[in-house]
């Protein structure tokens, strides 16, 4: 069985009398330890599709089972428990707790987890072991990305959500955090989703989605991955 399935998933957002279809007739699945890119342009339904996977909006139709459990039916309590234990998120800026450091805030995270990794240890992979004491302010925007990749794997979550990792930094530094990403998946066996409207990003990924005006236009297996430093945009 599939570790994250989407079966006929449909989203509609209500404002007064007026009814916007996010989401529409959404099927795929993505297996376990793959890197996934779900690629579409700006309002797409990329965004919908990742927040209804993490938990942090309802589906209006179909259901979403990740690793056996349907996320779909959960309680408003189950389902920020599912957020809490299951779910790892990156996103384009990095909302770190300013009044932290690097290390403090990946161990707010690990303590939220049944099963964390070692906070100093995962600051270490991700090449911040000399800069754990320092504070989201001294931090370069590539070295709070970093943090907050950290603080999302210190979790040990079966999933790991990025929404436009590297939109905020430059290109150089977009690579790199990319690569981080890609490696974390390799060594640990986690699966990840990585949103983006950069469709050279899809060379890095096992599994491709395409998303358009809120349906799956297609989902390609790239028999090719390619390592992030190979990938030129």
């Amino acid at each position: 069985m599939s570790f994250v399935r989407f079966e006929n998933v449909g989203k509609i957002y209500k404002s007064g009398d007026v009814e916007v279809r996010a989401l529409h007739g959404v099927t795929f699945e993505i297996e376990k330890g793959e890197v996934c890119v779900v690629v579409g342009q700006s309002g797409a339904g990329k965004t919908t599709l990742l927040n209804i996977l993490g938990g942090m909006d309802v589906l209006t139709e179909g259901n979403v089972i990740l690793d056996g459990r349907d996320i779909s039916s959960l309680s408003t309590k189950q389902m920020a428990t599912y957020r809490r234990l299951d779910i790892g998120f990156v996103f384009q800026f990095y909302n770190l707790i300013p009044n932290l450091t690097a290390l403090e805030n990946v161990e707010i995270a690990s303590q939220l987890s049944k099963n964390p990794l070692n906070s100093e240890k995962v600051i270490a992979a991700v090449g911040l072991k000399d800069r754990m004491n320092n504070f989201p302010a001294q931090l370069s925007g590539g070295e709070q990305q970093r943090v907050a990749i950290a603080r999302a794997l210190a979790k040990n979550p079966k999933l790991l959500l990025c929404d436009e990792p590297t939109g905020a930094l430059d290109y150089e530094t977009g690579k790199s955090i990319l690569k981080l990403l890609q490696e974390a998946c390799k060594k640990s066996g986690m699966t990840v989703v990585i949103i983006t409207h950069n469709s050279a990003l899809t060379a890095m990924a096992d599994r491709v989605v395409k998303i358009k005006n809120g349906t799956v236009a297609s989902v390609k297996l790239n028999d090719n991955v390619v390592s992030v430093e190979e990938i030129e945009w």
